[in-house]
């Protein structure tokens, strides 16, 4: 996947969603027209620092109905445990329950610009589960809504790219977003500045 593959500084803008539990503030509005965005969700499912990025791209993507939307890259953020010191992923799993496995999503079209069968996604779609050698379990979730184009199959044969590139090489999966809400994706995000600070809170409070 391109977008994954090389130079997120270049194409995209850092900005953080944490949890507002922690920040103790509401969404903050903010317009995506000309940039790009990186999303970071923190404690999903009341997960502590289980974060999640969301690599918003500068390119455009048109759907059949000729509407424009950003496509988007599920990555893990910094303070998630699975890039802490210490961490060996033993095995990671598209297959999300008896029936339906990320596998299985089948994009049809031209240049995958006409989604058929792409399978769609809520905030809380779980898209892998990653277990590591501690008998730890991860589950990721989509953290958008929307159609998943692709997932990445090389972190199956080589988990270690997931800690060593997680914002290029080592992403989970693309997402497309709805077009109707690829307007509000920005709502509530956090500069990296202030995800730092949120980060500085957490090791406050642990200490």
């Amino acid at each position: 996947m391109a977008a994954a593959q090389g130079g997120a500084e270049r194409y995209f803008t850092r900005w953080y969603k944490p949890g507002t539990a922690l920040t103790g503030r509401g969404a903050r509005g903010g317009g995506l027209c000309a940039v790009t965005c990186v999303c970071v969700f923190a404690d999903v499912k009341g997960r502590p620092c289980e974060d999640f990025c969301v690599l918003q791209h500068s390119n455009r993507q048109y759907n059949n109905y000729n509407s424009c939307c950003r496509i988007c890259v599920i990555t893990l953020a910094e303070a998630h445990p699975l890039l802490q010191n210490g961490k060996t992923i033993k095995s990671i799993n598209y297959q999300i329950s008896a029936n339906c496995s990320r596998l299985q999503n089948k994009v049809s079209g031209k240049s995958k610009r006409v989604w058929l069968g792409a399978q769609f996604l809520t905030e809380l779609a779980p898209l892998c589960r990653i277990s590591s050698s501690d008998g730890e379990e991860y589950t990721i979730y989509s953290c958008i809504r929307g159609r998943l184009i692709e997932v990445n199959e090389n972190i199956l044969s080589n988990p270690a790219i997931l800690q060593e590139k997680p914002s290029t090489e080592g992403y989970i999966a693309v997402v497309l977003p709805k077009f109707e809400e690829s307007k509000s994706i920005t709502q509530g995000l956090l500069t990296q500045k202030e995800y730092e600070e949120v980060l500085l809170k957490r090791l406050n409070s642990s200490s």
